[in-house]
């Protein structure tokens, strides 16, 4: 048997698994275990060819069938923020809502921020409207 094919098996390993722990992108585990596959059949004798092709062809079944999975289950759930809180609710319109002349304001348990309406429409001062979404610092409103 010869050493040097064991040796360059468990570096393999040892590099996918560190590669995996720097990028976190979910492949150089898949290769590492593809690897191990390599190494176990070096362990039982088989030889090159048979190797590398336990090493592909695993990998390729793990990246295929196991990465989607994976990356679903760790896909990050939107946590509302503060702002996002505001979404659906009911403000009163403070200065009067122009979307052309850039102006409107309402306000919402005390806070004042910058509106526009939706469909272009002019929403008069002392109206209520419900925030329809949030565009960068502005509330997009729909009046009621």
């Amino acid at each position: 048997m010869n050493m040097t094919l064991g040796i360059i098996w468990f570096c393999a390993i040892a590099v996918f698994l560190l590669l995996e722990a720097a990028t976190y992108q979910l492949v150089s585990v898949y290769l590492a275990v593809g690897a191990v596959g390599g190494l176990i059949t070096y362990l039982l004798g088989f030889n090159f060819t048979v190797q590398i092709s336990v090493f592909l062809i695993l990998s390729v079944i793990l990246i295929c069938l196991l990465r989607p999975i994976s990356l679903k289950m760790m896909k990050n759930k939107t946590t509302k923020t503060n702002a996002d809180s505001v979404i659906g609710k009911r403000l009163v319109i403070t200065h009067e809502v122009n979307n052309l002349a850039g102006s409107g304001e309402g306000k919402i348990g005390g806070t004042v921020w910058t509106v526009r309406s939706t469909d272009g429409s002019i929403i008069p001062e002392g109206s209520t409207a419900v925030v329809e979404k949030i565009e960068g610092v502005k509330l997009i409103v729909k009046e009621e």
